[in-house]
């Protein structure tokens, strides 16, 4: 094992052993404290932060990026000790800590028997959302990207395929992804990052231009699925789940089912900016220089 791989699983089994002996107050205070002293120190991911926050919100000043920028990291800290809590986790424990908004939509498109793509972004605590949708409706087939450590990636798959969960390869997997779909499987994927041309259809994302993820459209088109874009935040201890209305992948064509993930996307870090990962660099599309400022 690799030092640097040493040095993330050691942190994790401390981190772990902390999770289950400490009351949440005590592990919410040491989590905020730590954000902040990350964030005082890491002036790349910050410097990167306040870029994304000056082009989504022009009118804010420094004092009030800086102090969303904080909750950013805070938000983040919290996300992952959540993501150890939910290791090993029932259904009912699950199901206890959200609520969901419009569940009227998912109902009224899984009685229609038709097939679903969920989409959603880097929001929230987005590792929830497929133990949700398991814990209380059954199988869902996600893709995601390996962690370039191997044992850490191994305690992430544990996690993310809890209740029949199924995770397919972001690499080489629309094949896979195809074959979930059509075998009556509902699909869940992240499009909100940056991607190659290649991947993507070229939009306005808060004003700017930027490559936004087709693969969700794509696959819509090809099985007439409906998508759905759906997002979780916190608000009072608790996780809500947003469901936006459905998207009809034979009725509507690439550039228009692209573009309603992107608008939901807005819609949602508007409402919510802290609870967005603005650690990557999401306008770098057609602006090479934009994070060199």
């Amino acid at each position: 094992m690799k030092k640097k791989e040493i040095f993330y699983f050691s942190s994790y089994c401390i981190l772990k052993f902390l999770v289950f002996i400490l009351p949440d107050f005590i592990l919410n205070f040491i989590a905020s404290l730590v954000a902040k002293i990350v964030f005082i120190l890491d002036k790349k991911h910050r410097k990167i932060i306040d870029i994304n926050l000056k082009i989504c919100f022009p009118c804010k000043d420094d004092k009030e990026r800086e102090s969303i920028a904080l909750r950013v990291y805070q938000n983040f800290a919290r996300f992952g000790l959540d993501c150890i809590k939910n290791q090993n986790t029932s259904k009912e424990k699950i199901l206890e800590k959200v609520s969901i908004e419009n569940e009227e939509v998912l109902i009224k498109a899984m009685n229609s028997k038709r097939n679903i793509i969920f989409t959603t972004a880097h929001f929230g605590n987005w590792e929830l959302l497929s133990l949700v949708y398991a814990a209380k409706f059954g199988a869902i087939s996600i893709i995601g990207r390996k962690l370039d450590s191997e044992k850490m990636n191994e305690i992430l798959t544990r996690n993310r395929t809890q209740f029949d969960i199924e995770l397919i390869d972001k690499k080489d997997g629309l094949r896979h992804i195809l074959n979930a779909v059509r075998r009556g499987r509902r699909f869940g994927i992240l499009t909100d990052q940056n991607c190659a041309k290649r991947e993507s259809l070229r939009l306005k994302f808060f004003d700017k231009e930027v490559n936004y993820q087709k693969a969700a459209s794509l696959i819509a088109k090809k099985t007439k699925a409906l998508i759905i874009p759906t997002y979780i935040y916190q608000n009072k201890g608790k996780f809500i789940i947003r469901i936006f209305e459905a998207k009809d992948g034979a009725l509507c064509d690439i550039e228009e089912l692209t573009l309603y993930q992107a608008q939901t996307c807005e819609e949602m870090i508007k409402f919510k900016p802290d609870e967005y990962f603005f650690f990557h660099k999401r306008f770098i599309s057609f602006d090479e220089n934009i994070y060199n400022n």
